[in-house]
């Protein structure tokens, strides 16, 4: 896929975060799109609140056809839960994806690389840095608390 067609997917997670900032309290909101062959299989925006997680609607709608897919992330996947369920990141790789494009790293203690880290070790390709300076403009105001999760 050219470096296009991954902005063009990446804009795509950037305006469905948009959609949800300010609402989803303590959480970020993120965006994610799963695609394959350039056909977006599904998506999904923070909840208001903050859950359910933007990366597990969008695996949710996607189903079994996000094996070998490219999921396109506005902010890192959580790479621990504070509920002890599966995070982001290990969802991502169960539901095997290939590839993951992560537009900011998440500074939150349960990201902060874990959700690089697990996905790197799982085999996953991952490319930090997509349209992070569009992306930045999103958590501009979000400030994660060390001694409280940011994404549970």
């Amino acid at each position: 896929m050219s470096q296009a067609a991954h902005e063009t997917h990446m804009r795509q997670a950037i305006a469905l975060a948009q959609r949800h900032l300010g609402q989803t309290a303590e959480n970020p909101s993120v965006g994610c799109v799963i695609v394959s062959d350039d056909e977006v299989l599904g998506e999904g925006v923070t909840g208001i609140g903050g859950r359910p997680h933007a990366e597990e609607l969008a695996l949710q709608a996607a189903g079994s056809k996000a094996r070998g897919a490219v999921a396109y992330v506005t902010l890192e996947p959580c790479g621990a839960r504070s509920s002890g369920a599966a995070s982001c990141a290990q969802r991502l790789v169960e539901a095997g994806v290939s590839q993951v494009f992560v537009a900011c790293r998440d500074p939150s203690p349960y990201a902060d690389g874990q959700g690089l880290a697990l996905l790197a070790a799982a085999g996953l390709e991952v490319q930090l840095g997509c349209l992070k300076a569009e992306a930045q403009s999103l958590y501009t105001d979000y400030r994660p608390a060390d001694a409280s999760p940011t994404q549970d």
